[in-house]
Formats: structure tokens, sequence, C-alpha cells
């Protein structure tokens, strides 16, 4: 008896066998499989992995942008903004993650997979709001987390911790108005209290 209903050696295979050039690789990690494709095969590919005798994962279970602009310390060589998806396969108890780069980094654009798993909406809109990636193709791609006047994407790793503009009540306005951010810039640096015999063992 093993934790999984099939090998993730196993699935891998039946992973490049299924997706053939469509996925520029399937890797095994910790005992989970990714799959990285590129922008173009991104739904060839996500209909294979639901659709495929070996594969048949029905269901979305989490999606969520990613930011690789200051990846293992600066390392990172790739594109900067990829997509992470998490499939599951109840018949075959199974699960993959599914991984798609933007091509422009200006212009973050992958197509939706709304059409694929309808789950998709609401994780591609939370997605757009803190990335600024778009999903081509989404029927209701708007802000879900952030104010509808919010400016910039704050899961991004350039957006200020500030942000960029602050809002409050306007008494004669009577509404919430917008304004620039007027708290300065600050650098805390926490104050650490130990007791004089702090990590020492024999004088406990």
């Amino acid at each position: 008896m093993t934790d999984f209903a099939i090998s993730p050696e196993a699935l891998q295979a039946t992973l490049v066998q299924t997706l053939g050039d469509k996925a520029r690789s399937v890797t095994v990690a910790l005992g989970e499989v990714t799959v990285v494709v590129g922008a173009a095969d991104y739904i060839d590919a996500a209909l294979l992995l639901r659709d495929a005798p070996g594969c048949r994962f029905e269901q979305l279970i989490d999606l969520c942008g990613m930011d690789y602009s200051d990846y293992r310390e600066g390392e990172w060589e790739g594109e900067r903004y990829g997509v992470v998806s998490h499939l599951l396969s109840v018949s075959l108890n199974q699960r993959v993650r599914l991984k798609v780069f933007a091509p422009s980094e200006d212009l973050p654009v992958v197509d939706s997979l709304q059409p694929v798993w309808n789950a998709a909406t609401w994780f591609e809109r939370e997605a757009f709001d803190l990335f600024g990636i778009v999903f081509e193709g989404h029927d209701d791609l708007r802000r879900i987390l952030t104010d509808y006047g919010f400016i910039g994407h704050p899961f991004r790793k350039d957006f200020p911790i500030s942000g960029y503009v602050e809002m409050r009540y306007d008494p004669e306005q009577k509404r919430v108005v917008y304004q620039p951010v007027t708290i300065e810039p600050r650098e805390i640096t926490p104050r650490i209290v130990r007791e004089e015999n702090y990590g020492d063992v024999e004088n406990g």
C-alpha cells in the first residue's frame, strides 16, 4: 500500500506520452508532478489533461499568479509572470501541477481556463487583481479583492508597501476620495530583548 494510487513516475510517463511536444517539461519533485507548457499550447494541454484516458483531471482545485522577478535571489532567467494551477483527478486519484508563463512582462497575457474548468473564474480574477495577469477570454475579468479604484497590483514584487494612493472621507464632498500617499517611507528595525543567560543550557 502506498500514498499514491499511481506512482508519480508512472504519472510522469503518462503525461509525457499524452502531451508530447506541448509540454516544455514534466518533472517529479517531492512526490509531486509538475508540467510546464508554453502559452500557445496552454488550452490544448489543459483539454488533454482533462479528457485523456490516463489523465482525467476533472477538477481545478487552485490557480494563482506568480512573480518570479526576485526568485532565488535574482538567479531566475525565465519569464517574470506565471500562472500555476493544481488539478485533481477524482476518478484516478492523482494530482498534477500545471505551469504556464506569460510571454510579455509589460502586459502579461495568458488564455483563460474558464472554457475548460469553470472553477477558474474567481481564481483568475484574483490573479488579475493581485498580479495584473490578463486572462484572455475570461468573461468577467475585474478586481475581486481590492477596491475598484485601486491603483497597481499589490502582489507584484515591485509594488511599494505603502501603495500608490490612500483614501479618506471628504466631509465637503461627502464621499470617499483618493489622494497620493502621505505616509513617509521608513525602515523599522526590531529591538530584540533577551535575558543575560539566554541560550546558556548549563546556567538555565
